[in-house]
Formats: structure tokens, C-alpha cells, sequence
């Protein structure tokens, strides 16, 4: 009975510092297989698409700025049909950042699937292995150790062993997971592009039809906007003020554009002539709800009515937004502190507003459409501004 005693003994005390041992290993093949090749993948990938989206991103700004430029000059066919040309370029462009954007995080998501893989695989034997030494009873454990005092060290080491263990695979499935938002974000952004292609096409049609409105001449064409020319002035005086207050209070970084898919009015039932509306509801740019399509209010008035079940159909132009939505309909007025949910009016006439998605500190993320971001009149985005871009906030 003593020599079984002794042999199990010694079979235990093998069989722990091969335990052991393989979790060292195995530490080992998590530090130096799964982090740093890791680590180099990502910046393989880096290299690789961080140089195209950069240029992409510095060919946007100029697209911006041309339109700003463009926007600046005198209304003439010629100015109008580069402005349409540099508003599907700078569309394409965006097209293009988002499709590199989306490629550089595919490639780093597969590199950590094929980390994950690799690590569980190596873990997985010496899982096992734990699991079969837990069999031994802690007699018998005790029995295989020189004293009690090497017992709990063995005890206390794989507990550590153990939660390290546990720690890596956590950290593992959180970058991960990560990993997996940031790539559903990415398609999401990529099938709204999707919708900025559309619109690009639409663009396009809409440059030819101009063009065989006007047969390519600039007295047609002068016809054409000369029953528009108040309108024109009183848009291109609103945008110019749009885009000062925009600078003088930090600029804006913008999170999305082009269409949004649930907004009923596009470009192929609310073509923009520059700046104003043409067809819609009425055939004469109409939403249907008293303000012209793919304009501020338009947006604004079909953004409340989604979070409150209320259209609001007197609302005026935007710089009257706010003062309406208190005097008319008794929403709160939070003054210049903006709260999600909540309204921003620019003051002016037409002015400008929009719809106040979320608050980061000084920051506020809003939608909008008609805000000149470098890609066309009447566009839907989504951004981040100053709280101060905005005069007046309000809130139901």
C-alpha cells in the first residue's frame, strides 16, 4: 500500500511540473504569437491604406474649398456646371475614403480571427490538462508536495496561472468584439455611400438635363434663374453666413453624408437647381408639408415628427425654427445649451437649423440636410459643430 502511495506521488509531482511547464509555454505562445504578430499585422495594414485615406481625405478638403470658391462667383452656366462637376467628384471621393477605410479594418479583423484561432488552439490542451490534474484530490496533492508550504505555493500558482489565463481570452473577445462594431459601422457607412453613388448618378442627370434645358447657352441659362434671382441671393447670402459662423466657432467634422434613405425627398423626386428645390410634392419643390424639399426645415420638421409623432407644418425658415417650435407649440427653450433631442436654430433669414442628435461636451453631433459640406445643395449629413455654432436650442 505504501509503494502504490509512493508511485501516485511521484506521478503527481510529474505530471504537475508538466502542468506547469505547458502553462509557461502557453503563456509564452500568447505573448509572442497572438500580440506581437498582432501588433505587426496592423501596422502592415496601417501602411498600407493609411497613405490612400489620407489623400483621400486632403482631396475632400479641396473639393470643399473649389466649392466654396465656385460658390463665390458669379451665377453663370459655366460655374454651374463645374459646381455640379466638383460636387460628384468630391462625392466619389468620399465614396472611395470609405471604401479604403472599410478594407483596412477588414484585413485587421481577419488578422485577429486567425489570432483568436491560433491562441485557443494552443490553449486548449493545457485547458484540458488542467482539468484532468483537478481530479487529484488535494490529499493527494499534498501528498505529492515536499510540504504544506509547497502545496499552497502550487495552489496560489495556478490560481494565478489561471486567472492570466482568463484575462488574455477576455481581452482577446473584447478586441474582438470591438473589432466587429467598428466593422458594422464601417458597412453601415459604406451602404449609406452606397446611397451617395445614387446620387452622384442623379448629379450627373441632372448636369445633362441642365444642359438641355439651356442647349449649353448662357442667355438660356439666364433665363432660366431669372424668376429665381431673390431666392438665389437671399440662399447664397445664407450659406456664405452659414459657413462664417462654421469657422468662427471651431468648423465641423463630418460623420456622414450624401442621402438618407428614410427621408422621403431625394434627388430623383426633388432635383436642386444650385440652391433651391424643383419638382417634389407640388412639381414646384415642395415637401409636402409647407417647406421646400431637401431644405433645413424640411429635415428638421420630418425629424421631430420621428421622435414625437407630431408634423409640424408652421414652422417658418430656419432661422424662425426655435422661436416657433416655443411660441407655437410651447417646447422649452434651453437658450444656448443644447440637449439631445433637442432643436438648434442659426438666427437669420432663411438662417439654418438642425436636429441635435447627441452633446459631447462643447460639441454637439447633428443632422441636417442643405448644409454645404462640399458636395452639393440639398445633401443630407451628419456632423459634429460647436454648441455656439447655434443661437437658440429648444426642447419638447
Amino acid at each position: 500500500m505504501k509503494l502504490r502511495t509512493i508511485r501516485h506521488s511521484r506521478t503527481s509531482r510529474v505530471a504537475a511540473r508538466s502542468l506547469f511547464g505547458k502553462i509557461i509555454l502557453v503563456m509564452t505562445v500568447i505573448t509572442m504569437a497572438f500580440i506581437a504578430p498582432l501588433e505587426s499585422v496592423q501596422r502592415v495594414a496601417a501602411d498600407q491604406y493609411d497613405d490612400q485615406i489620407n489623400s483621400l481625405q486632403q482631396q475632400i478638403s479641396q473639393y470643399q474649398a473649389t466649392s466654396a470658391q465656385l460658390d463665390s462667383q458669379a451665377s453663370t452656366l459655366q460655374t454651374a456646371l463645374a459646381q455640379l462637376a466638383n460636387q460628384q467628384a468630391a462625392l466619389q471621393t468620399q465614396i472611395n475614403l470609405s471604401q479604403a477605410q472599410y478594407d483596412q479594418l477588414t484585413v485587421k479583423i481577419a488578422s485577429t480571427q486567425q489570432k483568436i484561432k491560433d491562441t485557443q488552439d494552443a490553449l486548449g490542451q493545457t485547458i484540458a490538462d488542467m482539468y484532468v490534474d483537478n481530479q487529484i484530490t488535494p490529499i493527494e496533492m499534498l501528498a505529492s508536495s515536499k510540504n504544506v508550504g509547497d502545496y499552497i505555493n502550487k495552489q496560489a500558482y495556478r490560481s494565478s496561472v489561471s486567472d492570466q489565463l482568463n484575462t488574455t481570452i477576455k481581452q482577446i473577445q473584447t478586441l474582438k468584439a470591438q473589432l466587429d462594431q467598428q466593422q458594422a459601422d464601417l458597412a453601415k457607412t459604406l451602404n449609406d455611400e452606397q446611397s451617395a453613388k445614387a446620387e452622384l448618378i442623379s448629379q450627373q442627370n441632372e448636369q445633362q438635363n441642365l444642359l438641355n434645358q439651356t442647349q449649353g447657352q448662357e442667355s438660356a441659362y439666364q433665363q432660366l434663374i431669372s424668376s429665381n434671382v431673390a431666392q438665389i441671393s437671399a440662399a447664397k447670402a445664407a450659406q456664405a453666413a452659414i459657413r462664417a459662423r462654421a469657422n468662427s466657432t471651431g468648423g465641423y467634422t463630418l460623420v456622414d453624408g450624401g442621402s438618407l434613405p428614410d427621408y422621403p425627398w431625394n434627388s430623383s423626386n426633388c432635383p436642386m437647381q444650385g440652391y433651391m428645390s424643383t419638382e417634389g410634392s407640388d412639381g414646384n419643390g415642395g415637401d409636402g408639408h409647407g417647406y421646400g424639399c431637401r431644405q433645413c426645415v424640411s429635415y428638421v420638421a420630418y425629424r421631430v415628427a420621428k421622435a414625437t409623432g407630431v408634423y409640424y407644418n408652421d414652422l417658418g425658415n430656419g432661422g424662425q425654427v426655435t422661436q416657433n417650435l416655443i411660441g407655437k407649440h410651447g417646447w422649452t427653450d434651453l437658450g444656448s445649451t443644447p440637449q439631445a433631442g433637442s432643436v438648434g436654430s442659426l438666427f437669420g433669414n432663411p438662417g439654418h437649423t438642425a436636429y441635435v442628435e447627441a452633446v459631447d461636451g462643447n460639441k454637439i453631433l447633428v443632422t441636417q440636410y442643405n448644409y454645404d459640406y462640399g458636395t452639393g445643395y440639398g445633401m443630407y449629413s451628419e456632423m459634429w459643430l460647436s454648441a455656439n455654432f447655434f443661437n437658440q436650442y429648444v426642447k419638447p
